[in-house]
């Protein structure tokens, strides 16, 4: 049988070796780890060998060990987890706690002041296995992943921080599942690899271009009128 582990380990790129720091306080998988602005790290939901989980903890760099914060409102795993510009954390969709563990749309976000999570609005498609990237205009996009019925999907959507909302963007050409993406330097968002619609291991990769921002309206400039000289009236001879 497989066991769920709760070791974590230091890799040192000046050596090129690794080496055992503190372990978590409860055995994990976990698809992804959010390094957060005060330099913790903080790791999230994901699944022991008896199920799914709610709760979160945080890795203190300083001396090397895991203290709990606090659990998410659904537990979930599968899910993604992304540090949003003001700080807090978007964890979104997955496969719910709740047996068989479908996917679900829901998503919160951790505020790493207080330690809670709050729900934030949902996205369009419920997903699991799917990627999540912060674009440099704030939006997060969210592609890809595997649909309530269990297959590889080539919707996505922008979670949109300032209202909390989602919209529907262009979908991939190709449905993939368990695919990595990647924030490129030129804004565009490279989509790699996956199990395609037969799940079959894909070689693919595609470029999604991020819609350009809505241009801020300029502000017609108020032109005061220049006072009409008066007339010079000439006097009358005698």
């Amino acid at each position: 049988m497989t066991h769920v582990l709760a070791s974590a380990e230091l890799y040192d790129p000046v050596s090129g070796s690794w080496t055992f720091t503190g372990n978590l306080n409860t055995a994990r998988t976990v698809k992804n780890a959010t390094l957060l602005t005060n330099g913790m790290v903080l790791v999230a939901a994901g699944s022991t060998n008896s199920g799914i989980l709610a709760s979160a903890e945080l890795y203190d760099p300083v001396s090397g060990s895991w203290t709990l914060t606090g659990s998410l409102n659904n537990g979930r795993s599968a899910n993604t987890a992304t540090l949003l510009p003001d700080g807090k954390v978007l964890v979104a969709a997955g496969d719910d706690i709740t047996f068989p563990s479908p996917p679900i749309a829901s998503a919160e976000l951790y505020d790493p002041e207080s330690g809670t999570w709050t729900f934030t609005g949902s996205l369009n498609t419920a997903r699991d296995l799917h990627s999540a990237t912060l674009l440099t205009n704030g939006m997060v996009l969210v592609a890809a992943g595997a649909d309530i019925s269990g297959n590889p999907t080539a919707s996505a959507e922008l979670y949109n921080p300032a209202t909390g909302s989602w919209s529907v963007t262009g979908s991939l050409n190709a449905a993939r599942e368990l695919h990595s993406a990647t924030l490129l330097a030129n804004g565009m968002v490279l989509a790699v690899g996956g199990f395609d619609s037969n799940f079959d291991v894909s070689p693919s990769a595609e470029l999604y271009n991020a819609p350009a921002p809505s241009p801020t309206p300029t502000a017609t400039p108020r032109v005061t009128p220049r006072p009409r000289p008066t007339p010079h009236i000439r006097p009358t001879p005698p």
